[in-house]
């Protein structure tokens, strides 16, 4: 395949950042080791509530901030919605399809749909692609499970639901079509790597450090990209990458990239649509 062909308007690398709009879908009591915090002793019943402080941030400081940086470099996104978050503040989920965002599924609650049945996952899906048009407007086309752990079934529920992509795998630099229900289905593939939660929740990153990891994987899939179709996926959660510092980092980032030319910002709709009308 020529360079040309790998993505739109002969662009040598496709980058595409991942918005988590998860809080307000969190689910007490395993939602609260989730957060920085040491999770209150089961079987205790009571409410953790700097837990939920931790949580709010995501909607009314990181999501606003992050806009705001995307705005500002021009770069839309897609954002994977968690129903009940949205159903809790469907004026976030209005404003972030407002400044041109896809807005994706992450289920209907912030909860495991490995052990559903077929009709309760099929249920869960639909639940959340009514909370997510309802409030925005767009009818998501990509979905999200939590922590990435779907059923043996999910792709199929997803394509019957009109669904073109799931991003639940780590296996790849590069989106890639599969056949299900007998038709073409995208895995445009996730990180657990230039993830936010995992980087600076998990394993202490500073924001310089997490600055340096996003530009040596820009610089090696940029050299890759010359003759192989290249992705680099950027991770932000609501609460976690919209933080101050971590937001500066971040517009740092992209600034270095938008410096290069062939440089395609997409958002993952974007992304399937094309692997569908090319790779057939």
């Amino acid at each position: 395949m020529a360079e040309s062909e790998f993505w739109p308007n002969g662009a040598r690398l496709a980058i595409t950042i991942s918005l988590m709009f998860e809080s307000g879908g969190e689910v007490r009591p395993d939602s609260g080791a989730l957060g920085p915090l040491f999770p209150i002793p089961m079987p205790l019943d009571i409410p953790d509530l700097p837990t939920e402080t931790y949580f709010q941030y995501g909607y009314l400081e990181g999501i606003p901030r992050l806009l705001e940086l995307f705005d500002r470099y021009q770069v839309k996104v897609s954002s994977f919605m968690v129903g009940q978050a949205v159903d809790r503040n469907p004026h976030v989920a209005r404003e972030i399809a407002n400044r041109g965002h896809e807005c994706a599924g992450h289920g209907a609650r912030w909860i495991p749909q490995y052990g559903m049945s077929a009709e309760e996952e099929r249920a869960f899906i639909r639940a959340t692609v009514e909370s997510v048009q309802h409030a925005t407007g767009q009818r998501p086309v990509g979905w999200n499970c939590n922590a990435l752990r779907r059923s043996v079934r999910t792709l199929e529920l997803l394509q019957e639901q009109g669904f073109i992509y799931h991003i639940d795998d780590v296996s790849r630099d590069e989106p890639f079509v599969q056949q299900v229900n007998g038709q073409p289905f995208v895995t445009v593939p996730y990180t657990l790597h230039v993830n936010d939660l995992v980087c600076y929740e998990i394993q202490g990153f500073s924001t310089q450090a997490f600055l340096q990891l996003l530009k040596d994987e820009f610089d090696v899939l940029y050299a890759e990209g010359k003759t192989r179709r290249r992705m680099l996926v950027v991770a932000c959660h609501d609460r976690v990458a919209g933080r101050p510092a971590r937001v500066k980092a971040l517009g740092e980032f992209l600034d270095y990239a938008s410096r290069y030319a062939g440089v395609w910002f997409a958002r993952k709709n974007e992304i399937a649509r094309w692997m569908l009308e090319t790779e057939r």
